[in-house]
């Protein structure tokens, strides 16, 4: 039997298109259910840059929202750089597929607010071009977009490497009927043929506000910090799955005696990023994006009932979490010692 879940969850599910689909293959075929339509959106993210002096582009790629017939939201469907097994990197970019690049995060917030995700490559970049009074030059299959002293804003350039195929699935926040909803977006995937990724994981957001509280958030410190090892077990945390981390010393040390702003000096002192077992930092955002928690430890999966039994194992030790005694130092029992907890958060329910 399916547990029911409690809180109000957002998920992030990692799949792979079948060789010839892509994410836009399963957003128009979950619009075609549900009677919705499909938008193109962007998605930004960043990757290593082979430019001498560069530390890092920043990129724009295509992603489609979803939405059901009375306009609510149903998914975003975005692309996820961390997948990477089983694409061919030699495997020329289909017709439309593109991306966006530049330096400058100021830039990149102007140019996501400005350009069209669904505009043809070739013209993507004249919203902001004439905001410069400039025009884009084409450079083979490049389009560039210098300002008037010479210097590039940003390129558009043609993405191959079957990176049309990585689809993450990212939904609206959840308050009931998780199963179903989940299931909704999955069976369509497996019917397509979707699969699971080399190096997927699954990530819940859960509401942050209740964290907020020192001694709570100082407990989900203690509980991802302490018992990092027998998390990972119990949840089956992909070995694979790339950009997790144990959280920082500085944090950890700080939740044995915790206040917000102790704990927040210590996460700027550990520079604390999204990139953890756990996503604290939208707690210590001053303008958070999105006011959640975010557990990344999940493997991936494509079923729902699968995805539904370790959140509702996330949410039992979450509910002790906000317990005000001190979270177990010791992971006395290992796996069998979270199992203990867990329980007991159950009972008290």
């Amino acid at each position: 039997m399916t547990p029911t879940l409690r809180r109000r969850i957002g998920f992030e599910i990692e799949l792979m298109a079948p060789r010839g689909r892509s994410r836009r293959s399963l957003a128009y075929d979950l619009a075609g259910r549900h009677g919705g339509r499909i938008r193109p959106i962007w998605h930004q993210d960043s990757e290593p840059s082979l430019v001498p002096g560069l530390g890092r582009f920043l990129h724009l790629t295509q992603g489609f929202a979803v939405t059901r017939a009375d306009g609510s939201p149903m998914c975003d469907l975005v692309d996820d750089i961390t997948l990477l097994d089983g694409l061919e990197p030699r495997t020329a970019p289909p017709p439309g597929w593109y991306r966006v690049l530049s330096d400058d995060p100021r830039l990149m917030s102007l140019l996501r607010e400005q350009c069209d995700a669904g505009a043809p490559l070739r013209h993507v970049l004249d919203p902001v071009a004439a905001l410069w009074g400039v025009e884009t030059e084409e450079i083979g299959d490049v389009v560039r977009l210098d300002d008037r002293t010479g210097v590039t804003v940003a390129l558009a350039v043609p993405q191959g490497a079957e990176r049309e195929r990585p689809c993450e699935i990212v939904t609206p926040p959840l308050s009931e009927n998780h199963h179903d909803a989940l299931e909704e977006l999955l069976e369509p995937a497996r019917d397509l043929g979707f699969t699971i990724p080399q190096e997927a994981a699954v990530h819940l957001h859960v509401d942050g506000a209740p964290f907020r509280e020192p001694q709570a958030l100082a407990n989900v410190i203690r509980l991802f910090a302490h018992w990092r090892e027998p998390l990972r077990e119990l949840l089956r945390t992909n070995p694979a799955c790339r950009r997790l981390a144990p959280l920082p010393d500085e944090l950890v040390a700080a939740a044995d005696e915790p206040t917000f702003e102790g704990l927040r000096k210590a996460a700027h002192a550990g520079e604390l990023t999204k990139y953890f077992d756990v996503n604290l930092t939208q707690l210590f955002a001053r303008k958070p994006i999105r006011d959640t928690v975010e557990i990344r430890i999940l493997p991936g999966a494509i079923d729902a009932g699968e995805i539904v039994n370790r959140a509702a194992l996330i949410e039992l030790l979450l509910d002790r979490c906000l317990d005000p005694e001190p979270f177990p130092a010791a992971p006395a029992g290992g796996v069998s010692g979270l199992m203990e907890i867990a329980a007991e958060s159950l009972a008290q329910r």
